[in-house]
């Protein structure tokens, strides 16, 4: 069982955001059954709300019998033409996502990229 669990977990994306623009992202730890946990990145324009973002990326989770939580949210500014993104704000529902945790995230998935973060701004 552990291994199956193991194994749907790398199968979740680290990163998963829009292609461009500014929008709302929430920090959610992924976990499966009894076993281990990671933390991934989820960021879409469509999503008016924290919770929808949260709301979708759980039922994509639980359908693979997969697990989470939300560890709050924040904004992304995203600009490929320049490879740059910011991480800000915070989630008036989640609170504020450690910002430097999300970085990190992205830094892996988009190397070449200037990927700044702060606590300021909403």
């Amino acid at each position: 069982m552990a291994a199956a669990a193991a194994a749907a977990l790398s199968r979740v994306a680290d990163v998963e955001i829009d292609g461009g623009g500014v929008f709302k992202y929430v920090l959610v730890r992924v976990r499966a059954a009894g076993g281990p946990g990671k933390d991934v990145v989820r960021g879409h324009g469509w999503a008016e709300y924290h919770a929808d973002l949260y709301e979708r990326t759980a039922q994509e989770l639980a359908q693979q019998g997969l697990g989470c939580e939300c560890l709050g949210g924040g904004r992304l500014s995203h600009h490929p033409e320049e490879r740059k993104i910011h991480v800000y704000g915070y989630s008036v529902g989640f609170g504020r996502a450690d910002h430097s945790v999300t970085t990190e995230k992205l830094k892996a998935e988009y190397p070449d990229y200037e990927i700044t973060w702060a606590d300021e701004g909403y």
